[in-house]
């Protein structure tokens, strides 16, 4: 059945909700809905205390070390962890309190997926401590993985080979719908059903919601087998779209 799936997304240190497409390495600043008072660990602390395990710690780019660390200590196991996450520092992250670690760029070589890297880490941590996130953005004909924040798209589709290769190596998949990231204006209807009927392992997807309703939705859409994040719709981050106490009420009533 589909849940709720909370996110602390970090940026400078700071718990925010960004534009998915306005994040970028040099220019202008990314464009951002929300940016907290309080620190990760609050967010985190909130997490535990209504029960709502599997929620992802996101560092987007450098200066977050601190607030991942700080988040993960108030509930060590509960939360995933990632970005910037590589064969070399995975096990210091799950060392520091995370259930599993979340990897994205690491995993491309020369824009394509190198299934000997998804290989060599689910050997180095076991493939139940691994996520693989396989966040895209729209081409011709479906979707392609986009990495390095978003900022490039790779050649590897988000397809049912894809998923199928993956399914042995890893425990399940975070989806970035990246190009309606942060926009509230309704997730992508077309990947989650892609998810739904494709996807051999459990898979939570992000992007584009702005209503309780859209959990039902996905569920619909997905026969249950994707769970949601909602982001700058929550009013947790400033939203006005969707109340988090409606969400905790969902996953209760959902036996989660």
């Amino acid at each position: 059945m589909t849940v709720f799936r909370p996110c602390i997304d970090l940026h400078d240190g700071k718990v925010k909700q960004i534009v998915g497409g306005t994040l970028r390495d040099e220019g202008e600043g990314p464009r951002e809905n929300f940016v907290a008072e309080q620190p990760a660990s609050w967010f985190a602390e909130r997490y535990r205390e209504d029960g709502l395990e599997g929620g992802h710690v996101i560092k987007l780019g450098p200066g977050n070390e601190d607030a991942a660390r700080e988040a993960l200590r108030c509930w060590p196991g509960g939360l995933q962890l990632g970005g910037g996450v590589t064969l070399d520092n995975a096990s210091e992250w799950l060392e520091r309190g995370a259930g599993k670690v979340i990897v994205t760029s690491w995993l491309f070589v020369d824009k394509r997926l190198d299934l000997g890297r998804v290989e060599a880490l689910a050997r180095a941590i076991g493939p139940e401590r691994l996520v693989v996130d396989l966040s895209c953005r729209r081409v011709d004909g479906g979707w392609r993985v986009a990495t390095d924040r978003w900022q490039t798209v790779t050649q590897t589709p988000v397809d049912g080979p894809t998923l199928a290769a993956l399914a042995p190596l890893c425990h399940e998949l975070l989806v970035h719908a990246a190009d309606v990231e942060g926009r509230c204006e309704g997730i992508d209807e077309a990947l989650v059903t892609l998810l739904g009927a494709e996807c051999p392992l459990p898979c939570t997807y992000a992007g584009g919601g702005r209503a309780l309703e859209d959990l039902a939705r996905v569920e619909e859409l997905s026969d249950g087998r994707v769970d949601l994040t909602f982001g700058s719709a929550l009013d947790l981050f400033g939203g006005t779209l969707v109340r988090y106490a409606d969400c905790v009420a969902w996953n209760r009533a959902h036996g989660a």
